[in-house]
């Protein structure tokens, strides 16, 4: 007998049974999924609402923390004599960064770095805290909140805001760190529900976030001779974008409002 397409006449024949099913053995077979209660509680707990559960969880242990032990104390108490130097500028910019994802404002941090470090150090460890809170708020939105979150993106507003930092998430985070009056924190896990790419999130939040945080640096390290030149520039490079801010979002305001 002849194989299914190669008889004279072209009339097709069936594979013989034999050879039917031996290709049905050789087939691999759909893996059972896992049942029991273990199985079951693994699908719950690793599911995306338990994660943004967690994500909630870890966030209001953290801001409790904040609130416990008052990190703006630093302003009025220093730095603790025990730690100089160096070894003190890089555990300021790691507290820096912890305390960010916390929701402590970073005005208040960036004033006590200038206060406690001078311009240059206080810069240094102001921008390093930035970079390192704004990734591990980053990390954990994209790790507990986005599966859960990205669902829920409707609207006209949210969808066109996902949809600008998933293209440009570069120069679309560059503008919100140079737009003065975005929250920190809602601007770390706003992009972290989109698409956006984790390098270009910290390189966009190291590059927008040097002009504000200079300024508030600058300010807290000269807050001690208010009439010096350098905090009056500091001041007016604090006060002229806020007022610009205002300006703009009243502006669109209207915009939204005749539309």
């Amino acid at each position: 007998m002849l194989d299914a397409t190669t008889r004279p006449g072209g009339t097709a024949t069936a594979p013989p049974p034999a050879a039917a099913t031996e290709l049905a053995a050789r087939a691999p077979l759909p893996a059972p999924a896992p049942t029991g209660f273990a199985a079951r509680c693994s699908r719950v707990l690793f599911s995306p609402w338990s994660r943004l559960s967690l994500l909630v969880v870890l966030l209001a242990a953290g801001a409790s923390t904040v609130l416990l032990f008052e990190p703006q104390r630093l302003l009025t108490n220093g730095w603790p004599p025990q730690v100089e130097g160096a070894a003190a500028v890089v555990l300021f910019a790691v507290a820096y960064g912890l305390v960010t994802v916390a929701f402590v404002p970073r005005p208040l941090l960036n004033l006590a770095a200038g206060a406690l470090f001078g311009s240059q150090w206080g810069l240094g460890a102001a921008l390093a805290g930035t970079v390192l809170g704004a990734g591990i708020a980053f990390g954990l939105g994209r790790l507990l909140g986005q599966d859960a979150l990205r669902p829920l993106l409707r609207g006209r507003v949210l969808t066109a805001a996902d949809g600008q930092f998933s293209r440009h998430g570069f120069r679309s985070m560059l503008a919100v760190r140079l737009f003065p009056g975005v929250p920190f924190w809602a601007s770390n896990y706003a992009a972290s529900v989109s698409r956006m790419g984790y390098v270009p999130f910290l390189l966009a939040t190291a590059l927008g976030s040097i002009p504000n945080t200079a300024a508030y640096v600058v300010a807290g390290a000269r807050a001690s001779t208010p009439t010096s030149p350098a905090f009056l520039i500091a001041l007016a490079c604090i006060a002229v974008p806020a007022l610009a801010g205002v300006v703009v979002a009243w502006r669109k305001r209207h915009h939204l409002r005749g539309r």
